[in-house]
């Protein structure tokens, strides 16, 4: 059996068992009334896909590499998301900063003395660190499955920049269920504007944490960059901001400036995935 018919037959099994646990998952949430199954449900189906096509769960990329790309991993989310929300709250596309927020976590961290300054750079210190920890379960669920499995077994088959955009669009197709039945997305805009800003977030991070998981070797590059662009976006900044009117259509993963900026990024490590040789 050729290495290009294993990767396939494996590729095949994996997303067949995806949809499978993605339904249990799904059927989970009202359950449970937690949609943290749903989103491990394909880290499920890559541990069995691995047991079943007889692949080490060794092969799937957990050593630690380079400190560079793990930094990359963490900085390059936070700098895109922190411009992004630096241009909403300068154009007026929201405000910096929600008082009403300010005075919630005041009473959240029973800081009652502290300015509103001090209070929210010791919350963006906590998202920084202790909530940026507490994702990892969920996270490294999907990551040992798109970046750990998927973009190992899609490389064997194609070239690095067709792996990204191919494993990036079956990552985003993951999420739509959940935005058609109006469990994840924000409300204001157009379900097909909010698709748009989403996918093109998602596909655009697909090719920076590709790069860096083909560059590297690692998945923990994907799980940091995964992490790091979770918390950021949503637990500080979209918290923080002012909204007005226009806020919606501009912020989070369904407006339009993250995913703008994220793609400018992607395009220069496109290019660079050119140069990998897998």
């Amino acid at each position: 059996m050729s290495a290009k018919y294993q990767a396939y037959r494996n590729i095949c099994i994996f997303i067949a068992l995806s949809v499978l646990f993605y339904l249990i998952g799904y059927w989970l949430i009202f359950r449970l009334q937690k949609a943290t199954p749903l989103m491990m449900s394909v880290g499920f189906a890559a541990v069995v896909t691995c047991w079943i096509c007889n692949i080490k769960l060794s092969d799937l990329g957990w050593k630690w590499f380079r400190h560079k790309e793990q930094l990359l991993s963490y900085f390059i989310p936070l700098g895109v998301i922190s411009l992004a929300y630096g241009l909403i709250w300068v154009l007026g596309f929201g405000g910096f900063y929600d008082a009403g927020y300010a005075g919630e976590l005041r009473e959240t961290y029973s800081l009652g003395q502290w300015p509103d300054s001090a209070l929210l750079g010791f919350h963006f210190f906590l998202t920084a660190t202790i909530t940026f920890a507490l994702t990892l379960p969920s996270v490294l669920g999907e990551e040992i499955a798109w970046r750990g499995l998927l973009v190992q077994q899609l490389s064997q088959i194609v070239s690095p920049q067709k792996t990204a955009l191919i494993s990036g669009a079956l990552w985003t197709c993951f999420h739509f269920p959940l935005i058609f039945l109006g469990l994840y997305g924000v409300e204001g805009t157009p379900l097909l504007y909010q698709l748009f800003c989403f996918s093109l977030y998602l596909m655009s991070a697909s090719v920076i944490m590709t790069y860096l998981r083909l560059k590297t070797g690692g998945v923990w590059t994907a799980v940091i960059f995964h992490m790091s662009s979770n918390v950021f976006i949503q637990k500080f900044y979209a918290k923080v901001t002012l909204e007005n009117d226009s806020t919606v259509w501009m912020g989070d993963e369904f407006g339009l400036i993250p995913g703008l900026l994220m793609f400018i990024v992607a395009v220069g490590f496109y290019r660079k995935l050119g140069s990998i040789n897998t």
